[in-house]
């Protein structure tokens, strides 16, 4: 790549100009157009052509006939389940790469938060405290379900996951995890420094996925992190929910369409486990006839977990970092498996 003249580079949500900067800053051979846009027939004609590198949401994607210079494109999520119909995504010419493992310290605090909360009747305070009602057996019905001496079983042990592993350890908990190879607990993607399980050593534990049953049935709380596959869509069954335990918590931060949502609702009415936080769901936003809304043993959230005032800074960070080994002609981080689906 050091015979080449420049490297032409469309992004098409906002930068800043620090954001800007630090791409320009890898080679003098860069040249990036910055074009925000929420829909693909928003950019012309000709800043498709010339783009060798895409820095893009997995929603604004090019035809592949207006795309003939395209070697690279860079998603700024993680899922990107909704690329894989577009044709440009499957060609053996074109790299795709996700931003998988820049969103897992805000979505860790979030899994932690939710365990925590479910885990010391935190909901069942606030109903409380706005009910003005100091309970006379407050040990006994608001005894907490404790982190420590508890098993936490994390499903789909991504860098996601990985990261909750990390945070849970001072808490004592027993951390099992399930993932497709268990045959491979090293972290092969991206990691930022500090964060995460790179070795694979932070579970007491690996499940393959088949033996999902197995694994749900020692669980205290269940952490959901998986993608949304063909594999992994409605994963979560009634058949699952049959033999959680009865006291167990339920959180995910996957994909909604993970979780069978009607079979989840029956179960949780029929106190098949105790109870659940919920960032994603089949439909969103969640509709407002939706039984959830209005169950005492449900947290909602808005797809919140990976808000974050870094967001952007890490993307930028995890795409500068592949852009200078996509010049010098190294594999890149989070390569796309279409196959897969992640």
């Amino acid at each position: 790549m050091s015979e080449k003249k420049h490297i032409e580079i469309l992004t098409t949500f906002k930068l800043t100009e620090t954001q800007a900067s630090r791409i320009r800053e890898v080679s003098k051979l860069i040249r990036l157009t910055v074009l925000p846009v929420k829909e693909a027939s928003e950019i012309p004609a000709d800043a498709w052509e010339k783009a060798e590198v895409i820095f893009t949401g997995s929603k604004v994607l090019p035809q592949l006939s207006q795309v003939p210079k395209l070697r690279w494109i860079a998603f700024n999520f993680a899922g990107v389940e909704h690329a894989l119909s577009q044709e440009v995504v499957h060609q053996e010419r074109i790299l795709a790469t996700t931003s998988s493992g820049v969103i897992v310290s805000q979505i860790g605090e979030y899994v932690l938060m939710a365990l925590l909360s479910v885990g010391h009747k935190l909901p069942q305070m606030m109903k409380l405290q706005h009910e003005t009602i100091w309970p006379d057996d407050g040990m006994k019905s608001l005894m907490p379900l404790e982190l420590r001496d508890s098993t936490v079983g994390i499903v789909g042990y991504g860098s996601i996951g990985r990261e909750v592993a990390r945070l849970l350890r001072p808490f004592g908990a027993t951390v099992l995890a399930a993932k497709k190879n268990a045959m491979q607990p090293q972290d092969t993607g991206y990691v930022q420094e500090g964060l995460g399980d790179p070795q694979g050593d932070l579970f007491h534990r690996l499940y393959p996925i088949e033996a999902l049953k197995d694994m749900l049935k020692e669980c205290d709380y269940v952490v959901v992190t998986l993608p949304l596959t063909d594999e992994t869509k409605y994963l979560f069954n009634a058949e699952m929910f049959e033999v959680m335990k009865e006291s167990a918590y339920l959180v995910n931060v996957g994909r909604g369409l993970v979780i069978d949502e009607p079979a989840m609702i029956a179960a949780l009415q029929e106190g098949k486990f105790a109870g659940a936080v919920l960032d994603v769901f089949e439909e969103e936003p969640l509709p407002k006839d939706s039984p959830l809304w209005s169950m005492p043993n449900v947290i909602i959230s808005p797809h919140v977990s990976a808000a974050s005032t870094h967001l952007m800074d890490n993307i930028v960070g995890l795409f500068v970092e592949n852009l200078q080994r996509y010049i010098e002609g190294q594999a890149l981080f989070n390569v796309l498996d279409v196959e897969k689906g992640y």
